[in-house]
């Protein structure tokens, strides 16, 4: 089986002596990676297993820290398919799942008025 050609190892430098948690450390690493373009899009990452015998870590201490990058849309995971990062990163470090309420107040139009022509068809005027 030959390896991925465009699979990266992100540079992650674990201080185990730090107040953060390891798999905190490795999601902020891996995000300013993504950030800075250093893991461009749909770079493939190597797998939990893989990264963590790496890193001499615990799987789910990568793990975790993977969930968390995808719940802020930074990276996405298929079964088979592998962990790849995404094509565009969120335009803010908020986690999608909290944006909503920013997208539902920020969405045109904010009002609609609605009247009627002369022959009783209605007209919507947005504001």
């Amino acid at each position: 089986m030959k390896a991925p050609t465009n699979m990266r190892v992100p540079y992650v430098v674990l201080n185990r002596g730090a107040r953060e948690p390891l798999y905190r450390q490795i999601v902020r690493q891996v995000a300013a990676a993504i950030g800075a373009g250093t893991l461009g899009a749909e770079v493939r990452l190597p797998s939990s297993r893989c990264l963590a015998k790496i890193l001499r870590v615990s799987r789910n201490t990568v793990v975790a820290a993977y969930s968390e990058l995808i719940e802020n849309g930074l990276i996405r995971a298929g079964r088979g398919a592998g962990v790849r990062v995404n094509g565009a990163a969120p335009l803010s470090g908020m986690p999608l799942a909290r944006m909503s309420s920013f997208i539902e107040a920020a969405h045109f139009p904010a009002s609609v008025l609605q009247i009627e022509d002369s022959d009783a068809n209605p007209i919507y005027i947005r504001y």
